[in-house]
């Protein structure tokens, strides 16, 4: 991997500059994707479940396909940055994340609020994958978890205010409003785009992402962190429907709790993880996000669901920095593309496969049950998380064995 340190910074012993202007100008499309992502994430299956009639299948069937789609076209993106470059996917992935967000409410049949989920879906993984590619390409190796924490704040505050924003406004001003604040904000952030290097996807032989999958080294990581997302989809999705409507403050403060705290222990994770190693940090993010689960699973005490979110919320940024600081470093530039994609269709169908059994689950045990169920189901991601420390070398997570290293690369197959 190539660094962009400047040699004179080299030569005083200082670390290399973290902000510089084509950053700072991604950072406008990370804000632009995350606020108009989320500001509908609650909003959508509050849409759909308004119809007299419907209950909680529908609510995770519209996060699930828009989760599904997201994951398809993470799948699609290495191969088709290859191509078109990152640059030309971001702007793609931004307006098909915004324009949809205008048709929304022409209509409430659910074949109509599935299709525009599935577009958005399409644009909100070309979005994330080439930005996250572009990310790490920007930020010196010997800051990456800093940086990554640094964009993770950039996208986290958006969605910490984005996401009680939307279920507000919606109550207060209908959908309409709210659909098309959600499409301005994605659209706009697309003017920063020519401001960032039109770098190539590839500098070298491109990881295909099947074969990042057998690698052990990204397989690890990106399983523990999919078991995580499931319960990020479930907050998000059922905590406005799991706890009573005389608690309708506590879901809104719940709401800002949980990426607040995800926020703030991604840059704990981050700078932690540069000095000490992130390996470390996967074991104890697993637990506090499981426990965090379970204590909402008291949905009829509102302390509970606060104290209980914002738990996940810590275990969840730190599990998010742990994995995806562990997996850039594990491949070289030309694998970047294939991480971003593995990690993101770690969260989008951990997110999605999580709304769509909750709602499943939550109609036979009822919610309280099935919070502690997920909980339960989250520690089995120890077994990874604790065969990924000891390959790494103990909890610094230095060195991986030259063996179990993802491949430096090989044609794409997908």
């Amino acid at each position: 991997m190539t660094s962009s340190v400047d040699p004179q910074h080299r030569a005083a012993g200082s670390r290399p500059r973290l902000l510089t202007r084509a950053l700072l100008m991604r950072f406008v499309t990370v804000v632009g994707s995350s606020a108009s992502f989320f500001l509908l994430l609650s909003v959508v299956p509050m849409y759909a479940q308004s119809v007299p009639g419907r209950g909680s299948d529908e609510a995770g069937l519209v996060t699930g396909a828009l989760m599904l789609a997201t994951v398809v076209g993470e799948l699609m993106a290495p191969w088709l940055a290859a191509r078109c470059g990152y640059r030309l996917m971001l702007g793609a992935g931004l307006l098909l994340l915004g324009a949809p967000a205008l048709a929304l409410t022409v209509s409430q049949s659910m074949v109509w609020i599935v299709a525009v989920c599935l577009v958005r879906g399409l644009g909100f993984a070309f979005a994330v994958v080439a930005g996250g590619a572009l990310t790490v390409s920007l930020i010196p190796p010997e800051r990456r978890g800093e940086g990554l924490a640094l964009t993770g704040i950039v996208a986290g505050v958006p969605s910490l205010v984005a996401l009680p924003l939307g279920a507000w406004l919606a109550s207060h001003t209908g959908y309409g409003p709210v659909c098309a604040a959600a499409a301005l904000l994605a659209l706009v952030s697309i003017a920063a785009v020519p401001g960032l290097p039109d770098r190539e996807a590839t500098q070298g032989p491109p990881l295909g992402v099947f074969a990042g999958v057998r690698s052990g080294a990204l397989a690890r990581p990106t399983a523990v962190f999919a078991v995580t997302a499931l319960g990020a989809g479930i907050v998000v999705t059922f905590l406005p429907l799991a706890v009573a409507s005389r608690h309708s403050g506590v879901v809104a403060a719940a709401l800002f709790l949980q990426p607040a705290a995800a926020t703030a222990s991604r840059w704990f994770a981050g700078r932690h993880g540069d000095r000490h190693g992130a390996a470390g940090l996967m074991v104890p993010g697993l637990l506090a996000s499981a426990a965090g689960i379970l204590v909402v699973a008291l949905t009829n005490v509102p302390v509970a669901v606060l104290v209980g979110v914002a738990v996940f919320g810590i275990g969840f940024g730190i599990t998010q920095n742990a994995t995806i600081t562990l997996m850039y470093s594990r491949v070289p530039a030309s694998g970047y593309g294939t991480v971003s994609a593995l990690w993101n269709v770690a969260y989008d169908a951990g997110m999605g496969i999580g709304a769509v059994g909750f709602g499943a689950v939550a109609g036979l045990t009822g919610y309280p049950w099935a919070f502690a169920l997920t909980a339960a189901l989250m520690l089995t991601a120890l077994v990874p998380a604790w065969w990924d420390r000891a390959a790494a070398g103990g909890p610094r997570g230095r060195a991986v064995k030259g063996e179990d290293r993802a491949p430096a690369g090989e044609e794409h197959r997908e």
